[in-house]
């Protein structure tokens, strides 16, 4: 196999571009975390990033290659010309604790990333293994910087005092001597701006709409991928031509007939409504799942006296559980964060859902840190839920990807 590369000039080159990544993310996340100035050094980076890189080809030991990385960190940074570069202010525990993370957030995963590369030449199947190994790091830091970071912000934000904020908008770290005190904004919440009373009217709108979207999906999926019928084809290919029209387009219309009709500024409307944008994408998700169940079971229910409607409840749904809880979590969390109708179609404070009552909060009057806190309690519960129904949803959503 024809050889490109020399492991020993794509060691320290790996190792360069990653130190660069390392620092950035280090100088980031210790500047959230104390509120003191950390930025990366390019110099530093490049120096112990090709250090690094090509000890990682003889060092195969990676517990000898971070302490190795950190103590080198540590050094530089103290000489003023280290990886993670650090302001006035700053203390040696800090200086200690950035140089730590960034010995082991370079030397485990260079040893990862090199290993087993020889020093000589490189194949091509060599040079593009250490190429995804740097790719899938690289993948891993900036996806996860991109959505903890905004959550992170969210979240110190939100215990921030009114002082602190206008102090300084930028320090995120928080005083933990407060105590419970630090989570004033999140009290307040409950007791003056009435957010128990938000979280419940979500939840029963959120469950009503996945009790009408099954109740009308589950059916419609099945007689599309079960029964036959004239323009079943046609029907089947349609059912998600609603999402082709974008909610704000008919945001006014329904808004008018709501409004003649007197279901403006009801709950009652909002369980109407929703149902509507969420029973295409169930019928869709459901036919799937439908077709790739074997008719044979079906059909020896049917053979044993079954009826149609049996068939369904005692067979067809014990076996779709995967997909309806699929279905269900994706329409609850549609239904918990639909924001749009909500804003339009209620005034009233009382009958306010959550993303309405977080909206009411983006106000010149209302303290910076009670809408953080707010957004804080609109996205844990759906976050916890996510989490903990994850399995159920990937399963759904792959098992009747193929068919037998």
């Amino acid at each position: 196999m024809k050889t490109l590369r020399k492991g020993a000039i794509v060691g320290p080159v790996v190792g360069a571009l990653w130190l660069l990544i390392v620092a950035t993310a280090v100088a980031v996340a210790m500047s959230f975390a104390t509120g003191n100035a950390f930025r990366p050094g390019l110099a530093g980076s490049i120096l112990l990033g090709v250090t690094l890189g090509g000890a990682a080809l003889t060092i195969r030991n990676a517990w000898l290659l971070i302490v190795t990385g950190a103590i080198a960190a540590f050094m530089m940074t103290a000489a003023g010309i280290g990886a993670v570069q650090v302001g006035d202010g700053v203390d040696t525990v800090q200086v200690a604790l950035a140089s730590l993370v960034t010995g082991i957030g370079a030397g485990w995963p260079l040893s990862v990333i090199l290993a087993r590369q020889p020093t000589g030449e490189m194949t091509r199947h060599e040079f593009e293994e250490v190429l995804l190994r740097f790719l899938t790091g690289f993948g891993y830091i900036f996806f996860t910087a991109i959505v903890v970071i905004p959550f992170y912000v969210m979240v110190m934000t939100s215990l921030k005092s009114q002082q602190a904020l206008l102090a300084n908008p930028l320090d995120f770290s928080v005083d933990l001597s407060k105590g419970w005190d630090l989570f004033r904004s999140y009290r307040e919440l409950f007791e003056d701006f009435h957010f128990g009373s938000y979280l419940w009217t979500s939840f029963y709108v959120s469950v009503l709409t996945v009790l009408i979207t099954l109740l009308f999906s589950v059916p419609g999926a099945y007689a599309v991928a079960r029964l036959r019928f004239t323009g079943r084809a046609a029907f089947s290919r349609s059912i998600l031509l609603i999402y082709m029209v974008p909610m704000i387009v008919v945001a006014l219309p329904i808004y008018i007939v709501f409004s003649v009709t007197g279901l403006r500024n009801s709950i009652f409307g909002l369980v109407l409504i929703y149902p509507v944008t969420t029973i295409p994408v169930s019928l869709y998700m459901l036919q799937g799942y439908f077709r790739g169940l074997p008719s044979e079971v079906e059909d020896a229910g049917l053979m044993d006296g079954l009826s149609r409607l049996q068939v369904i409840w005692k067979i067809t749904l014990p076996l779709s559980l995967p997909a309806l809880a699929s279905v269900s979590l994706y329409v609850f969390m549609i239904a918990w964060n639909e924001f749009l109708l909500a804003f339009m179609l209620l005034d009233d404070p009382s009958k306010f859902t959550l993303t309405r009552g977080v909206a009411m909060l983006n106000s010149s009057e209302v303290p910076r840190q009670h809408l953080m806190a707010g957004a804080v309690i609109a996205t844990v519960p759906i976050m916890v839920l996510f989490l903990g129904l994850e399995k159920f949803m990937t399963r759904g959503l792959t098992a009747g990807s193929v068919k037998g």
